[in-house]
């Protein structure tokens, strides 16, 4: 799989995302940190995913509504990707079953990079 075809499939996904599906991300963000945690190729993106799940519980809740939906709602398809076992290369395949999540994960990365700047300006901003 390209990057090209990485965020085609984010970008359609992302056409069908609901609130069920944030709703999903936000109720399972423990199971999908343990899919960055648990080392093979997701593990370089631990702090990425964390922040990804940060987004989406931020943006639920209504306390930040400064990016746009489509914004979020690429998250969630990743998120949800790298929470399913059985996505286009299944995960029990050692290492390379994560690989594809990794490609989805540094594709929406990509895609997201500009409103997850503004997203990490306003996180830091309410440090203060």
């Amino acid at each position: 799989m390209t990057s090209s075809n990485e965020q085609k499939l984010i970008e359609n996904g992302a056409q069908q995302v609901t609130d069920k599906d944030l709703e999903k991300v936000v109720s399972r963000s423990e199971d999908i940190k343990k899919k960055f945690t648990s080392g093979g190729p997701l593990h370089r993106f631990i702090e990425d995913g964390q922040l990804l799940i940060s987004v989406v519980k931020d943006y639920r809740a209504g306390v930040f509504r400064k990016i746009p939906f489509g914004t979020v709602a690429a998250i969630v398809v990743t998120l949800i990707y790298v929470l399913n076992p059985f996505d286009l290369v299944p995960d029990f395949l050692p290492i390379i079953g994560q690989l594809d999540d990794a490609a989805i994960v540094a594709a929406c990365m990509i895609l997201i990079e500009h409103d997850l700047q503004t997203y990490k300006l306003w996180k830091q901003d309410q440090k203060k």
